[in-house]
């Protein structure tokens, strides 16, 4: 690794390390920049999410009428774009709500299951409330995102070796009051995939609530928020279960380097927790993919990931300023 300082005349091709703060490369001074999706390919993601939407309510169906049609010969053919309309419902609500925008999207039920896996875990809403006050105390405006079933009286929660019937409490119940009333969260009906809802609610540009601001927030604001894309997207979820090959993979990688973080605290024994620290994995601040940059004093220089070099580390090249 070489990070000393090259001068204008000199050629370089070295191995970097690039200043995870601020993408910086020592070599060369070039910064690396954070490449996100542009108005075309974020509403190409769109588009592609309400066919994703439309094949998996067409499956849901087909795996619920199992035995109740005579081979599924008389679903309905208009049963498939139910989901993908009730997508563009949450899409017209995101672009036509006013207000302030929000700024950080919840996995509400990624949270809740978080840490659950043990004899007396639930689906706890108290990990839910834990991460929105944990957002809000550094300036961020969080939206959860829920399937519906999870704010019935009761419902089955995957917590502990086996699937069982949860009931809400009365502290419970109290929290989804509070968040419906406060406009916090968001329900995805019965039969809908919520991972779409969250995923579509990070590429929405919020139209009314925005106004043509910029709710990106930079390395060097004064309020001390977190630095970066916004919203935010909070989940651990690895999506593994999903169509993405529909997805050009470049572009998901665009979207997940620039919206996903990740959260880590010690998981909620009913509303009890022992250590009440979060900590939290903020997106890239420069894109990890090949690009070029331009350099002070003329001409520019190309980074290069390599597959088994350390995260922050590139494969540098710039040709020497004859200038």
């Amino acid at each position: 690794v070489n990070n000393e300082l090259a001068s204008d005349d000199e050629l370089v091709v070295s191995r970097v390390t690039i200043d995870a703060a601020t993408g910086l490369c020592p070599r060369t001074q070039a910064k690396l920049r954070l490449i996100s999706l542009k108005k075309e390919q974020r509403q190409e993601f769109l588009d592609k999410l309400m066919k994703l939407a439309e094949s998996q309510y067409l499956l849901h169906n087909k795996k619920s009428n199992v035995g109740n049609m005579e081979g599924n010969k008389h679903l309905k053919q208009s049963d498939d774009v139910d989901a993908a309309k009730e997508l563009r419902v949450f899409a017209d609500f995101l672009s036509n709500r006013e207000g302030k925008p929000f700024t950080a999207i919840i996995d509400g039920a990624n949270v809740a299951y978080f840490g659950q896996n043990f004899e007396q875990g639930r689906f706890n809403y108290y990990q839910i409330k834990f991460l929105i006050d944990a957002l809000e105390s550094k300036g961020e405006h969080p939206l959860v995102i829920l399937p519906q079933k999870y704010t019935r009286e009761y419902f089955f929660s995957n917590t502990g070796p086996r699937s069982r019937r949860q009931y809400l409490n009365n502290s419970e119940m109290e929290i989804i009051r509070n968040l419906n009333l406060s406009g916090k969260l968001y329900l995805a009906p019965a039969g809908c995939l919520d991972d779409y809802y969250w995923m579509l609610a990070s590429l929405s540009d919020q139209t009314k609530a925005r106004n043509n601001m910029d709710i990106n927030v930079s390395i060097d604001n004064e309020e001390g928020r977190w630095p970066g894309t916004r919203p935010m997207l909070l989940s651990n979820d690895q999506m593994r279960d999903h169509k993405l090959e529909l997805i050009e993979p470049r572009l998901f990688r665009r979207w997940t380097s620039s919206h996903i973080v990740n959260y880590n605290f010690t998981a909620f024994v009913n509303d009890e927790c022992v250590d009440r620290e979060i900590g939290f994995s903020a997106p890239d601040f420069y894109s990890k993919e090949i690009q070029g940059n331009f350099v002070k004093g003329g001409g520019a220089a190309w980074h290069f990931p390599v597959s088994d070099w350390d995260d922050n580390e590139r494969f540098c090249i710039r040709l020497p300023n004859e200038n």
